[in-house]
């Protein structure tokens, strides 16, 4: 017989599954938003995910405090050493991504230079 514990103890074990379930799709949504911010800035995602590191309140772009959730990632530069960096999302949404400081390395670009003799000379 279903007793109204037993009822309580069922719908508790539901609600928390489904949470579960609603945080893996949100991590799911942190590396994807995570892996585009690396590749627009050129740096590389180490390990292909993202971690989860803490629920709290969290200021939000217009500075209003809400709830979010915060995943730590590693991505590199040069391939040399490992840096942290973090994503806070609000729900299904990302808040922000921050990186630590790192070192940017312009591409190196083929030489342009042009000698004025051979710029000023007429084409045979």
């Amino acid at each position: 017989m279903l007793t109204l514990g037993n009822f309580t103890l069922f719908l508790l074990f539901v609600a928390a599954v489904a949470w579960l379930w609603h945080s893996h799709g949100i991590r799911e949504r942190a590396l994807l938003a995570a892996q585009r911010h690396c590749k627009k800035l050129d740096v590389e995602l180490l390990d292909g995910n993202v971690a989860f590191r803490r629920i709290g309140l969290q200021r939000d772009n217009r500075g209003r405090r809400r709830i979010g959730r915060v995943y730590g990632f590693e991505f590199t530069v040069t391939g040399e050493r490992r840096q942290p960096g973090t994503i806070v999302m609000f729900g299904a949404h990302v808040g922000r991504i921050e990186l630590e400081a790192h070192a940017f390395e312009p591409e190196a670009e083929p030489s342009r230079v042009v000698q004025l003799d051979d710029w000023r000379r007429p084409p045979s």
